[in-house]
């Protein structure tokens, strides 16, 4: 047989190049997760919420930060972000470059953060009158006579939304400009797994209140990890396959310390919110009363944008689009992005979709 007429089989084998250098990366990755596993082991927590800001005004629980202004031209109205009450709000203000905040205030705005602290022990009896009659207001107040001006934007987050539309539909006629919600949910009945967890049959309300007083952060990341019982098992997998990638790590321990530093909840405030809005659904159905005044979404009449994020696990569409049938604004829209819970505020997905969308809804309605 000549050369010509040789078939595949019989020529000498070469090596494919592609899949050596594959190979070589694999074990270049494994090396380093090896070392850098070890001083992952060793390190401390990671530094977070380093955009400079002065606190202004604190109660107890509440703490309320001004950060200071990047810009040279600053938007009229002063903007204040509200936290859910479960976590710190340094989840705005994570890293360098990976801070809603420092972008607000790259973008020109005046930037104001609604953070919490563990309630103290003789803060048990806190209500959501407290935080929707007094919390916010008082810090719309010190908002407004730090900044000269009467107009202030909120924004909230997650059951800092929640706060928010209480508070905007009980001072339907106060200072409200616009009101920005990110994964706030509304329709309670459409959170099928915290419906679970929190089922009346079983979820004795009154004992855990009753022996706490102050409700353990264990109880309520009890209720996320029921969610996705999987979680913590799956993120650690994904982190040791990373640990050669520094950014990941980075970006990782972030996440993981916000993750890990949930807060306890005032005991007459989480009954509440169990009773009236897990069991009820009473702000749904506009039943809801606090301080004797009934909250009805109707009368939220200012421009209203709501962010949602596709993969949302913890407050699904269901759950937050009903706040477009029920709010009486006639400026107002919903944009769904891609993301998580987590991911559409802080991460990747955010610097790319949901911070532009904000900045450019907020541009136009704050000169």
């Amino acid at each position: 047989m000549s050369a010509d007429t040789k078939t595949r089989a019989d020529r000498p084998a070469t090596p494919d190049l592609d899949w050596v250098a594959r190979v070589r990366d694999e074990i270049d990755h494994a090396v380093q997760r090896s070392i850098k596993g070890v001083n992952y082991l060793g390190a401390g927590a990671a530094t977070v919420g380093t955009t400079p800001k002065e606190l202004v005004h604190s109660d107890g629980t509440l703490s309320l930060y001004h950060y200071r202004p990047m810009a040279d031209e600053i938007y009229r109205v002063p903007l204040l972000l509200v936290m859910a009450t479960t976590n710190r709000a340094y989840i705005f203000d994570l890293a360098p470059g990976q801070s809603l905040v420092e972008h607000l205030l790259k973008r020109g705005y005046d930037v104001y953060v609604m953070d919490w602290n563990p309630p103290r022990a003789d803060e048990a009896g806190l209500r959501l009158e407290d935080y929707t009659q007094r919390f916010i207001p008082e810090c719309v107040r010190r908002v407004q006579e730090r900044s000269g001006e009467q107009d202030v934007n909120i924004v909230g987050y997650c059951f800092g939304g929640v706060l928010s539309l209480i508070y905007a539909a009980l001072h339907a006629d106060g200072p409200l400009a616009n009101l920005v919600c990110f994964t706030t949910p509304v329709d309670f009945s459409q959170m099928a797994l915290f419906q679970a967890w929190s089922d009346r049959r079983h979820f004795n309300v009154d004992r855990i209140v009753d022996a706490n007083g102050i409700v353990p952060a264990q109880v309520i990341t009890g209720g996320f990890d029921a969610l996705r019982p999987t979680g913590r098992v799956t993120g650690a997998l994904r982190l040791w396959d990373n640990m050669w990638n520094d950014e990941y790590v980075r970006q990782y321990r972030m996440m993981d310390r916000w993750g890990t530093e949930t807060l306890p909840l005032a005991g007459a405030y989480f009954k509440q919110t169990t009773e009236l809005l897990m069991w009820e659904n009473a702000l749904h159905k506009g039943t809801l009363k606090i301080g004797g005044r009934t909250v009805d979404l109707g009368r939220i009449r200012v421009p209203l944008l709501s962010v949602v994020a596709e993969h949302d696990h913890i407050v699904p569409y269901a759950a937050a689009h009903p706040l477009m049938e029920q709010v009486g604004s006639t400026d107002k829209e919903e944009v769904m992005l891609k993301g998580g819970h987590v991911s559409l505020v802080a991460g990747p997905n955010a610097v790319k979709r949901m911070w532009p969308k904000l900045d450019q809804w907020l541009g136009e309605r704050s000169v």
